[in-house]
């Protein structure tokens, strides 16, 4: 059963027109994405750090890559995630989820305008100049929060200070781990405005652009799978300067804007991204397991395997279940912090599982790097440190059972 014959069932009924857009995504990675895969598996530019447009245009022709794109802006899909303020259809996240986990199923990235929700917060002309560019795809932004002694701890570690100078502030620290930091037009940065207060009113979110010559990126001194095909940098600030019309939102205000980042993108949201890969190696797994004959007996026959089976879908039922209820939830305007720390912990953990399942029943097969099992299992396994670890989305879990 594959995830499109789940979105309309139970309390997640969507409105026709959302279903539509499922099916329309549905249609558009078996026919247009799957057919590539083996181009985009075999590129090394597949680069899950850096954001669609730029990644299919890394790795297709220019008529390929133009091709997709249309697509995409054709069917409404490029701006799904966009307000209806900006051009987009204003879709709710239980929307934005459903129609998600259908263009995940293929490890190829369909371009779509994959807009950070606080950017929203730009005034002035900075919606001219930052926020329109990244939804019409012709600007790329990346987040700078992470330092290498402030990861699960930024508010009580971070290092790196803004001090107001004139009409401006000063930037001197140094960020790791981050994506984009080489493809960028620009970041959002988190500096230390206020040392006393840091995480309590004293952090300040910056608009800074790459090529201010206070900026300086490079390759980490350790290799990672990640830093080498995700694109993530280590970003020096040596008394670079911003303007005060380039702070977003409020000064002071910028590790709640960070938080509200995580809690939409790289939590709530990372339900759907393992949901699609979920489903796509449990359908790949189903059809193995009935064609491939070991001992005169086809594997799906073996009561082994049919177990792996059996647990690959209750994981992908239940997460698909937390995830739509607190998308939901998120809609309804509830405060989701905590939820999407529960989504986020179960969709790594259990998404990793449920491929590591699928490698399992594929065999040697499984290994190949002709199929996209071990992609998605190199992402999925990132995601239990990626934006919070498993670690830390526990401990923010027991903080709400535990009333603090």
């Amino acid at each position: 059963m594959h995830a499109t014959d789940n979105t309309a069932s139970g309390s997640y009924t969507l409105p026709p027109e959302i279903q539509e857009f499922c099916e329309v995504a549905r249609r558009i990675v078996r026919d247009e994405l799957m057919p590539r895969e083996q181009e985009w598996l075999n590129s090394p530019n597949h680069a899950y750090g850096m954001r669609e447009l730029p990644a299919i245009r890394a790795v297709f022709n220019t008529e390929v890559a133009a091709h997709l794109e249309k697509i995409a802006r054709d069917t409404g899909l490029f701006y799904l995630m966009v307000p209806e303020a900006y051009g987009g259809p204003g879709l709710g996240l239980l929307a934005q989820a459903a129609i998600l986990e259908q263009l995940y199923y293929s490890p190829i990235m369909l371009p779509i305008a994959n807009v950070p929700n606080i950017l929203y917060e730009c005034q002035g002309d900075q919606i001219d100049r930052f926020l329109k560019p990244v939804i019409e795809g012709t600007k790329v932004t990346a987040f700078a929060q992470t330092e290498p002694d402030a990861g699960s701890d930024p508010g009580g570690m971070m290092q790196t200070r803004a001090v107001r100078k004139g009409n401006g502030w000063v930037l001197n620290g140094t960020k790791m781990w981050i994506s984009n930091a080489h493809e960028c037009d620009f970041m959002m940065v988190q500096a230390v405005t206020d040392p006393d207060k840091r995480q309590r009113g004293g952090i300040t979110m910056f608009l800074v652009d790459r090529q201010n010559p206070g900026l300086r990126v490079e390759v980490p001194g350790i290799r990672t799978w990640l830093s080498t095909i995700a694109k993530q940098h280590v970003v020096h600030f040596d008394d670079l300067y911003v303007p005060d019309e380039d702070v977003l939102g409020e000064v002071g205000k910028g590790f709640s804007l960070g938080q509200r980042w995580l809690t939409i993108h790289d939590r709530l949201l990372r339900g759907p991204y393992a949901l699609g890969k979920m489903q796509r190696a449990l359908d790949m797994s189903v059809d193995w397991a009935k064609q491939r004959v070991t001992f005169g007996k086809p594997l799906s026959e073996r009561q082994a395997i049919q177990w792996h089976l059996v647990d690959m879908h209750i994981d992908i039922q239940a997460l698909r279940s937390m995830t739509y209820e607190m998308a939901a939830r998120a809609d309804g305007g509830e405060d989701v912090r905590t939820e999407a720390a529960l989504v986020k912990l179960c969709s790594s953990e259990w998404g990793a599982r449920c491929v590591d399942h699928a490698i399992q029943v594929h065999g040697a097969m499984g290994e190949s790097l002709d199929l996209p099992l071990t992609l998605f299992y190199r992402v999925l396994r990132h995601t239990q440190i990626g934006g919070g670890t498993s670690e830390i989305q526990r401990i923010l879990i027991a903080r709400k059972l535990l009333g603090k």
